[in-house]
């Protein structure tokens, strides 16, 4: 390997940095939040359904009915 190459390779104080960005960014903590709420959606859907429907008919079917309202909610209050 030439000297160029094993400098571009990314170190473990590289990662750090981006590690804290990600938990520190509200876009990321709102995807984390959604997540979680498809997850919950998928765990009560399978039980009513008496099987696992699966992570993206659970996602489909959460944005289809709930993604709108639990947006709304929330979404700091505009005036």
């Amino acid at each position: 390997m030439s000297k160029d190459k094993k400098d571009m390779s990314p170190t473990t104080t590289d990662a750090k940095p981006s590690k804290g960005f990600a938990e520190r960014s509200s876009l990321y903590q709102e995807f984390l939040a959604e997540r979680e709420e498809i997850l919950r959606h998928k765990w009560i859907e399978s039980e009513k359904k008496g099987k696992d429907i699966g992570f993206e008919r659970a996602l489909l079917d959460w944005i289809r009915k709930h993604r709108e309202n639990w947006r709304s909610e929330r979404s700091p209050r505009k005036k």
